[in-house]
């Protein structure tokens, strides 16, 4: 059911049960009282839109976009993993080896609020593919490894 049908069915069970219907309905579904009140208004009214509209909410309604909302987030992203960008300068594949959980909480100490899936999403936008680069083979890692790779990318 569509929360219009969910709401509408809600209001008509509170009205056939009488007085204290809105609460039992409640009680019973797990739903607001608000939201059965507003179906018992709609069905009073004979519904406020039309049985033909598809749409529930309002065009434009709803949670905007991370970006559109917080414009620094790709910024303090791309900050965070161009250090550890891989792959060919010439290509357009690029990947980091961060991962999305890590990056979601490094974002979350700059105060953004981001979960992993956000950043995962925000890297495909970045042309970020996720993966993960493993030693198969070389031996042990030297223990300044990062640092040499940092340094590499600073002199680039």
């Amino acid at each position: 059911m569509s929360e219009k049908t969910r709401r509408l069915w809600a209001g008509a069970e509170a009205q056939a049960v009488g007085r204290g219907g809105i609460a039992a309905v409640s009680r019973a579904t797990g739903m607001s009282r608000a939201t059965i009140s507003s179906g018992v208004q709609e069905l009073a009214q004979g519904g406020t839109r039309p049985a033909t509209e598809i749409r529930v909410r309002r065009k434009g309604g709803g949670r905007k976009r991370l970006t559109e909302a917080d414009p620094s987030v790709l910024t303090d992203l791309e900050q965070l993993v161009e250090p550890t960008t891989r792959g060919d300068p010439q290509s357009p594949l690029r990947w980091t080896c961060k991962s999305t959980a890590r990056l979601a909480e490094e974002m979350r100490r700059r105060g953004h609020r981001i979960g992993t899936r956000t950043v995962a999403e925000l890297l495909h936008e970045l042309d970020y593919s996720l993966q993960a680069n493993r030693k198969t083979r070389e031996g042990s890692s030297h223990p300044d490894r990062n640092a040499q790779f940092e340094h590499i990318n600073r002199q680039i």
